[in-house]
């Protein structure tokens, strides 16, 4: 049996962050239902294609259900009543104060169902001076100085490729925060509301820099610190034909392991004498050969220096495949199937590899809403 199987978990968000939230607590048995506006949500329409909908709307909704509702007419937020009634957990992403003008706040739904846990995303939170603030990753990690750790050079500043605050900061803190209130839950009879800022999570992200400013009253300036670039032994270093090896010989025992396999001259293997100089001498050796002369050589040396691979090339690394991590599919309208979102939810509590649609727009409104409870997806 799933761990959150016979749990009912209504779905209010749109995007990346609550919806990611969601698909987790769907995969670990929950029955997710999303909660779209007439039209449905924007990442409906957002590229590319597959059988007939949009990839990334299938790939985060894998197994939910879809019904839909203008929350704006009374009339359908009465349609709500049934729902809200059973549903042990309720997962919104609008700004703050929305549900409340909607009639569906915590304050009001508390009252009436003190057993619900709440959980709301927002970019700044609930409360304090920037609660209102329109925002997206990129200004949640500029705002919390995260993004001022290494931003690239300046004239040349670089977009992070992940999208640290949405699923660091949104997705991650709503799953735990709910599993933890539900947790209490069982054994208060009460619920919560978590509110949940994507920002705030920015600071444990800066987890080095804070100990260091902290401790001895002065930051880190840009690229400094060890892990964002400041070291010779935690770099990324081009090689001769245009890709990358990631160094990460930060333990002693790695680094000489590392420096013995590239060879690198016995005055410069001192790093804390002159980082700037070791770096540079790496980086002339490792320019000289290709990706696949380093590869054998670092293999070997099992000093934690790879290549960098390309997303396509790690799809097809016989660890992961071995792992399982594509083993999930998500199904389309006519029964194509491509592989589902890796997620980090252990295998021991999710049902074997299978394949689930992502819900059609409003297919079970009708159903779902219907006072008895409906049938499992």
């Amino acid at each position: 049996m799933q761990p959150l199987a016979g749990l009912l978990v209504l779905d209010f968000t749109t995007l990346l962050p609550g919806p990611l939230a969601t698909l987790m607590l769907a995969e670990a048995g929950a029955e997710v239902i999303k909660i779209e506006r007439p039209g449905g949500e924007d990442m409906r329409a957002t590229p590319p294609r597959f059988d007939g909908g949009s990839a990334v709307f299938a790939m985060l909704n894998r197994g939910k259900r879809s019904v839909v509702l203008d929350l704006k007419q009374e009339a359908d937020r009465r349609r709500l009543a049934p729902l809200l009634g059973r549903a042990d957990v309720l997962v919104e992403q609008f700004r703050p104060g929305v549900m409340d003008r909607l009639g569906l706040g915590y304050g009001e739904l508390s009252r009436r169902h003190p057993r619900l846990v709440y959980c709301s995303i927002s970019g700044y939170g609930q409360a304090g001076p920037r609660a209102g603030e329109a925002g997206h990753d990129l200004n949640y990690q500029g705002n919390t100085g995260l993004l001022a750790l290494q931003p690239g050079p300046m004239d040349r500043p670089v977009v992070p490729p992940a999208l640290t605050a949405d699923i660091g900061g949104g997705t991650m803190p709503a799953v735990i925060n709910i599993l933890l209130a539900l947790r209490r839950r069982d054994a208060t009879g009460q619920g919560c509301h978590l509110d949940i800022a994507m920002a705030d999570a920015m600071f444990t992200f800066a987890w080095y820099a804070l100990a260091i400013g902290q401790a001895t009253g002065r930051f880190p300036a840009p690229g400094a610190l060890p892990l964002v670039g400041g070291s010779p032994r935690y770099q990324l270093y081009p090689t001769r034909d245009g890709r990358l090896v990631a160094c990460a010989a930060l333990e002693q025992k790695f680094w000489l392991a590392f420096c013995h396999a590239i060879a690198l001259a016995p005055e410069r293997i001192n790093d804390f004498a002159d980082p700037p100089a070791t770096r540079e001498a790496v980086a002339a050796i490792i320019a000289a050969e290709t990706a696949e002369h380093w590869a054998s050589r670092l293999a070997a040396a099992d000093c934690c220096a790879t290549i960098v691979r390309s997303l396509e090339e790690a799809l097809q690394d016989p660890h992961f495949v071995t792992r399982g991590l594509f083993a999930h599919e998500v199904s389309g309208a006519t029964g194509r199937t491509m592989p589902a979102l890796p997620v980090p939810i252990a295998a021991a509590l999710r049902e074997p590899p299978t394949a689930k649609p992502a819900p059609q727009l409003g297919a079970e409104t009708e159903v779902v809403l219907s006072a008895g409870r409906s049938p499992a997806p």
